[in-house]
C-alpha cells in the first residue's frame, strides 16, 4: 500500500472515530437530560390529562359536579379523605353508586391522577398569599363588617356562607374578586326582601322558604320569621348581592391583602393539622 493511501486510510478512520466519540456523548447528554424530568405519567400535566378524559365527563373539568356525579372538588366528605382513601376509591370504584374502577390506568397514572385532584381540592402545594394575617382577623371581625354575615369556626352571622373553609377551595385572586366584586361573582347573588306587616311592623332579611300562602325570613341575627302573606301589608324583593358593593374604595389594597390573608390562613391551618394524619 502507498504511502498516500495509508495517509488517507488514518484520516478517514480518525473521523470515524470523532463521530462515533461525538455521537456517543451526544446520547449520554440526552441520557442525563432526560432523567432530570420526571416521568410524563407522573407529572401535572399527566394528572390533568387523566382527570379530564376519565373523570370530567361525570364530575365537571372542576370536580365540582356534573350532571352524572357529584362535588368532589369542595365536598368535605371527600376533601378530607385520607390519599390512600381516595387511591383506593379510584382504583376499586364504588360499584352501588355507578363509579367504574380505573385500576387499569396503574399506579402511575393513578398517583398523577390524585396530585392532580388534591390540587382542584386546594391541597395541593400552597401559593404564598401577602398580607398580614391578624390584621385581617381584626378586619373580619371589626371595620369590614364580615362577621355580621358569615361565620368563623362556630362563631359569626348567619345570612352569608360559612367560610371555615372557603380557603381551601379558592386562591387568593378568587377571594379578593368575591369581596371586590360580589356582584359578577356566582353564589354571592341572594333574594332579599324587606316586609310590612298589618300590625304596622317591619322585617327585612334574606328569604329561606317561600310559597303562595307564607314567607319565612331570616333577620341580619339569625332569626327566623315565619308569616303568613294575608297578615303582611306588602313585600318588596331586592336581588343585588347580598354582599357591600363597596369594599374596593372601603378597603385599602393593603386591608384587603390582610383580609384575603386571614381567609386564607383559617383554611391552610385546617389543612396542615389534616396533612399530619393524613396516612
Amino acid at each position: 500500500m502507498s504511502k498516500i493511501k495509508v495517509e488517507l486510510f488514518q484520516i478517514a478512520a480518525f473521523v470515524a472515530f470523532a463521530v462515533l466519540a461525538l455521537h456517543s456523548a451526544s446520547a449520554q447528554d440526552a441520557q442525563k437530560q432526560a432523567a432530570k424530568r420526571p416521568p410524563a405519567a407522573t407529572s401535572p400535566s399527566a394528572g390533568q390529562r387523566a382527570f379530564e378524559s376519565t373523570c370530567s365527563p361525570c364530575h365537571g373539568l372542576d370536580g365540582r359536579g356534573g350532571e352524572r356525579a357529584p362535588d368532589i372538588a369542595t365536598r368535605p366528605e371527600v376533601t378530607r379523605l385520607s390519599g390512600q382513601d381516595l387511591l383506593k376509591i379510584l382504583r376499586e370504584g364504588i360499584p352501588q353508586k355507578g363509579m367504574p374502577p380505573f385500576a387499569a390506568l396503574g399506579s402511575a397514572k393513578l398517583s398523577a391522577l390524585l396530585t392532580y385532584l388534591r390540587s382542584l381540592q386546594g391541597k395541593g402545594p400552597l401559593a404564598p398569599v401577602a398580607g398580614n394575617t391578624g390584621r385581617g382577623k381584626e378586619l373580619f371581625w371589626g371595620k369590614a363588617g364580615c362577621s355580621a354575615c358569615h361565620m368563623v369556626d362556630g362563631a359569626g352571622g348567619f345570612l352569608g356562607r360559612d367560610l371555615s373553609n372557603y380557603g381551601e377551595n379558592h386562591s387568593a385572586s378568587e377571594i379578593r374578586a368575591v369581596i371586590v366584586k360580589p356582584e359578577i361573582t356566582a353564589g354571592t347573588r341572594g333574594h332579599v326582601a324587606l316586609v310590612t306587616a298589618k300590625d304596622g311592623n317591619s322585617y327585612s332579611g334574606l328569604v329561606r322558604n317561600e310559597d303562595n300562602f307564607s314567607l319565612q325570613l331570616q333577620s341580619l341575627d339569625g332569626t327566623f320569621h315565619l308569616f303568613s302573606k294575608s297578615d303582611l301589608a306588602s313585600i318588596t324583593y331586592r336581588q343585588e348581592s347580598l354582599m357591600p358593593a363597596d369594599y374596593g374604595s372601603k378597603l385599602s389594597d393593603a386591608d384587603l391583602d390582610a383580609l384575603v390573608a386571614y381567609l386564607a390562613s383559617i383554611a391552610r391551618t385546617k389543612q396542615k393539622r389534616g396533612d399530619e394524619f393524613e396516612y
